[in-house]
């Protein structure tokens, strides 16, 4: 067995996650943007202390048993073939200040979603140079 195959799928697994909960994430801030006019709106935002967490904890459990595992939270739920589901909450601080102040809500929002672009640059541009450093049918 080539534990430098596992140890590549682990990692390209991690930056996978972490790209689609950026994206899933980004989805949700622009609708926090995009709705901010209607009166029953309700900002809604992604766990991210939670999934970080839940990352960290794999990783963790990858370095003692050199295997990964995912573990489910209350909004994140990893299932088979890779797949996972998000659920959005409402975010309360944020539910606040559009009430109290419109403009600070939206400049929050943006520096959220430029948070959000950063993290998940960072993520594909790894996957990337992993994908490109891992040889063909390692």
């Amino acid at each position: 067995m080539n534990l430098m195959s596992l140890v590549c799928d682990n990692i390209t697994e991690i930056l996978t996650k972490i790209v689609e909960f950026t994206q899933a994430r980004q989805k949700v801030l622009i609708q926090n943007i995009v709705n901010v006019n209607h009166p029953e709106f309700v900002p809604k935002e992604l766990q991210v202390r939670e999934f970080s967490t839940l990352v960290n904890d794999a990783i963790d459990e990858h370095v003692r048993s050199r295997r990964l595992v995912l573990r489910d939270s209350e909004t994140i739920k990893f299932g088979a073939g890779g797949s996972f589901e998000i659920k959005p909450v409402v975010d309360e601080q944020c539910r606040k200040l559009l009430v109290e102040n419109q403009e600070q809500y939206i400049e929050r929002q943006m520096n959220k979603l430029w948070e959000n672009s950063l993290n998940q640059k960072v993520a594909a541009e790894m996957l990337v140079e992993r994908r490109a450093a891992t040889p063909a049918g390692a």
